[in-house]
């Protein structure tokens, strides 16, 4: 049976240009730290590895294998080490018929052996091309400063030949696309050994082993059988674990995953999330998760970078992140939650307005056209804001964030039709 293609994004659609401003409705105060954010461990059965995922090769000293919840964070009382991974005032722009589009404006970030890095935001908040930046996989037109810093060396100065030993070998990625990601022509199997050779200089025989126990891995059934099919024959979430499984086979220490379980059901995403925390966690792979859904990021994240309009507008642990929100628009995220518990009649409270165009983004701070708490005195539509420390211990870049912290933990202002 295929794996149902749809996964519920975290922001709901913010409507239409004919949604009245926040003056022409009635308006109802809720302080965001009522905003549920569960981080308890997934039921069972959203979280069994039984269902897809060899057991054996999760399982501790115990013999038990971790469930997600269980193996989310790491341990508190020990500091990471030094970032393998440091993006420092990374700026991208595309030279297009229409203008310069400024897809990436300074985004700084770093990641430790053994971390899992969240970034979120809206689509087209620059997320993904940050990401592809970092392994050089963007398009001539694309031009890219600032400095990428893998284990002490500058990937943006490396050569061609170097960067193909980096891709693959030392950072993989997972796509969000795999129908375009793997090549239709060739065997998925023989996509997936030809990267093993390339990099682990293993025989053919070993290579196909190594990726037959990759595909069982993340959980494809009758693996020996799969490797040996093309695309086409996989279904959607199929070809997404067979990305995975690509992305695994060759022992990186940073995986960037893009959306990694767009395309699976909710039972398949806990076992492949899992496999990703298990990496992060037990065996010191740097993790780079990029998604729209916030309950992944709650529950397996221990940083996050929440990214607008190509900036990074609020960071630090997921913890303090969550219970002492600094961002309006991080604020927003939270707020288009659905409740699990509660009044079921309350609305979803989208965030209005779109986007900005990044071929003309707003002077000041880029959110404040959409932001509910702007204002000229305090230089939101003047002044872009720079990351500072708050009292939660996160950096946010927000004029206003102190003065709304202290009047209630960011008040979040949920529009409701009269």
């Amino acid at each position: 049976m295929a794996d149902d293609p749809t996964t519920p994004e975290s922001t709901p659609d913010s409507g239409t240009d004919e949604a009245r401003s926040p003056a022409e409705v009635p308006v109802v105060e809720v302080p965001v730290s009522e905003v549920p954010v569960d981080a308890a461990p997934l039921p069972e059965t959203m979280a069994d590895p039984t269902l897809l995922v060899d057991e054996a090769a999760l399982a501790d000293e115990t013999g038990e294998a971790p469930q997600l919840g269980e193996i989310a964070h790491g341990p508190l009382d020990q500091p990471l080490s030094a970032p393998i991974l440091e993006v420092q005032n990374l700026t991208v722009d595309f030279r297009t018929d229409d203008g310069e589009v400024h897809a990436v404006r300074g985004v700084d970030f770093a990641v430790s052996a053994g971390e899992v890095l969240a970034i979120v935001g809206e689509s087209g908040s620059g997320k993904s091309v940050t990401a592809m930046s970092i392994l050089k996989l963007l398009p001539p037109s694309a031009q890219i400063n600032g400095t990428v810093s893998w284990q002490g060396e500058d990937l943006l100065e490396a050569s061609d030949e170097r960067m193909r030993k980096v891709r693959g070998a030392e950072i993989a990625m997972i796509f969000q696309d795999p129908l375009t990601a793997l090549n239709p022509v060739y065997r998925v199997g023989h996509q997936i050994v030809e990267a093993i050779q390339v990099h682990e200089k293993l025989g053919k025989k070993e290579a196909r082993a190594r990726a037959i126990e990759m595909l069982d891995l993340v959980g494809i059934p009758q693996a020996d059988k799969r490797i040996d099919q093309y695309t086409h024959e996989f279904s959607g979430g199929m070809r997404q674990r067979a990305m995975i499984a690509m992305a695994l086979s060759c022992n990186p220490k940073l995986i960037i995953a893009d959306e990694p379980t767009t395309a699976l059901d909710v039972t398949v995403q806990a076992q492949v999330l899992e496999v990703l925390a298990d990496l992060a966690h037990r065996l010191s792979v740097a993790v780079v998760l990029i998604t729209h859904d916030l309950g992944v990021v709650a529950g397996m994240a221990d940083h996050i970078a929440v990214m607008y309009a190509g900036r990074v507008v609020e960071t630090g642990t997921v913890d303090a992140t969550f219970d002492s929100t600094s961002h309006p628009y991080t604020a927003g995220l939270l707020a288009s939650l659905p409740r699990l518990h509660g009044d079921i009649d309350q609305p979803l409270v989208p965030i209005g307005g779109q986007p900005p165009s990044m071929l003309n983004p707003p002077a000041g701070c880029a959110f404040h056209p959409r932001c509910l708490f702007a204002t000229e005195e305090a230089g939101c539509m003047s002044e872009m804001p720079e990351l500072d420390q708050k009292p939660g211990g996160q950096f946010a870049a927000c004029h206003r964030s102190a003065e709304l912290l202290q009047a209630g933990n960011l008040v979040r202002r949920v529009e409701v039709e009269s």
